[in-house]
């Protein structure tokens, strides 16, 4: 039995980690559902549904799709030219997977304000890392993570998740990075799922959800992985 909560439906211990509504009832706001825990097999299902969780500790798990999406468009991604100058002077050292766990930490860490990233999302991201399917860009000031961002890695679906900063404009070299990246291993799809005045200047877009779902459907079929396997 699905239950419902003013019209919301509510995921309960019973059902199938991968169920999730459909979302041809889903408002613009793109609440899908409520409830189920972020498990590894749960948060996989939902971001090939084009689903992805958005609470605050202590909350009801909340999964939304909203409509639009916002994403980047590989191929058109804007570099500002100051920052194009910072990447040029070579001032922030990049590598990728080398501290994963410490990225997600700091992008946890938000003492001006709430994070969405939970203790057991937390937990759900490092074990996902373990099994192929999160990364990250780090950015070394020195021998100090200076900044980085991570994400879920699915075919040719990248979703990016948070970054963070300790040092300024290490996250956005750290994204710089990660979109040149994206380009080089096959990927389409970087999803970014809500816009805002930051990722403007980087030519963030918005897509109607129909399209979006299209796209990431095309892109789970492709033979691609974030960094070169074994043999």
């Amino acid at each position: 039995m699905r239950y419902h909560f003013l019209g919301i439906p509510i995921i309960t211990s019973q059902m199938d980690e991968e169920w999730f509504p459909p979302l041809d009832r889903v408002g613009p706001e793109g609440l899908v559902c409520l409830g189920g825990q972020p498990t590894p097999r749960r948060l996989l299902a939902a971001y090939r549904r084009g689903i992805f969780p958005w609470y605050s500790e202590g909350e009801p798990v909340a999964w939304f799709s909203p409509d639009p999406r916002a994403i980047f468009e590989l191929d058109h991604f804007h570099v500002p030219r100051r920052l194009m100058r910072t990447i040029r002077q070579g001032k922030f050292r990049i590598t990728l997977d080398q501290a994963f766990a410490e990225v997600v930490r700091a992008c946890a860490r938000r003492p001006d304000s709430e994070t969405w990233i939970t203790r057991r999302l937390l937990r759900t991201y490092l074990e996902l890392h373990k099994r192929g399917f999160a990364h990250s860009v780090e950015s070394w000031y020195g021998e100090e993570l200076a900044g980085g961002i991570f994400g879920v890695a699915i075919g040719g679906f990248f979703s990016g998740e948070s970054m963070f900063y300790r040092i300024s404009d290490a996250s956005k070299v750290a994204l710089v990075h990660l979109v040149e990246h994206l380009r080089q291993r096959g990927y389409v799809l970087l999803d970014i799922q809500v816009i805002n005045e930051n990722t403007r200047r980087f030519g963030a877009v918005l897509i109607p959800r129909d399209e979006y779902l299209r796209r990431l459907q095309h892109a789970l079929t492709l033979p691609v992985t974030f960094t070169p396997t074994a043999g």
